[in-house]
């Protein structure tokens, strides 16, 4: 095994936590991260509904061989309120619960621009201050999602805040900023906690100028991304995000996890 590889619930919405699990067991994997389950994304509300405490959910975790590796959220940095923090703190009794998880952020913002930066580095900043007033062991990634989609842009906000926790989406930073991943994880490594992974041709779907396709049948280059992640010993959970929820045009996940396991990762 090459790496530590994961998968995202968004491409079996409709699963249970068990369906979930069982399914990354099945393929080998050692983790998942969650996103949504049972055609919800309201992860507390419905880990609450089916398990009553945090404490049961993770015994319900801790039973099956894979780790559940991130609870993501959908707060953006650039551009939210209290509000939307709060909703971000319902998570932490989950995530507390497995031992300390990461809960995923975006970005946010567009341009990358000084305002932007200063805001997503503000309410970093005010984040880690709570962090360390409650002694949370859990801790956020930021997903490089809108601006955050070149490594020039992500290092500008690592001057602003010391050890940036960053969720690399490698197809964003190649379809989106247009850089080579390999360019990008070289310049980025220090700051990646946790890496997507998946595969699109160019031509224009539903909701992109793109579409995604079946792990290797697209134009992704993940053999030199590979291998720049085995030389580097890359420890850090590498997830196949399959977006299923928002595109129901593509194959059920287990489909591309097993043509995934043929050699793309």
């Amino acid at each position: 095994m090459s790496f530590f590889r994961a998968y995202s619930t968004l491409g079996c919405p409709e699963a249970s936590l068990e369906e979930a699990l069982a399914l990354a067991a099945t393929y080998g994997l050692q983790g998942i991260e969650l996103r949504s389950l049972e055609g919800t994304v309201d992860l507390p509300a419905l880990l609450t509904r089916r398990y009553g405490t945090p404490e049961a959910f993770a015994a319900r975790v801790a039973a099956q061989p894979v780790r559940v590796v991130g609870l993501n959220t959908s707060l953006k940095l650039c551009g939210s309120d209290d509000a939307a923090w709060s909703d971000v703190e319902a998570y932490l009794p989950w995530a507390e619960a497995l031992g300390g998880v990461r809960l995923r952020v975006f970005d946010g913002g567009s341009k990358g621009d000084e305002a932007e930066l200063a805001e997503m580095a503000a309410r970093f900043k005010a984040w880690r201050t709570r962090r360390a007033a409650r002694g949370w062991k859990s801790d956020l990634m930021i997903e490089t999602h809108d601006s955050l989609c070149r490594a020039e842009t992500i290092q500008a906000l690592a001057a602003r805040v010391e050890s940036l926790p960053i969720l690399w989406d490698t197809h964003h930073t190649w379809k989106r900023g247009g850089e080579d991943p390999v360019v990008t994880w070289r310049a980025i490594r220090p700051l990646v906690v946790h890496l997507h992974v998946k595969d699109s041709i160019s031509a224009p779907s539903a909701r992109h100028p793109f579409t995604y396709v079946l792990p290797g049948a697209g134009e992704f280059p993940m053999a030199p991304l590979r291998a720049a992640l085995v030389a580097d010993r890359c420890d850090r959970p590498v997830s196949l995000e399959w977006e299923r929820l928002w595109h129901p045009y593509l194959d059920p996940v287990g489909r591309a996890l097993e043509v995934a396991a043929g050699g793309w990762w």
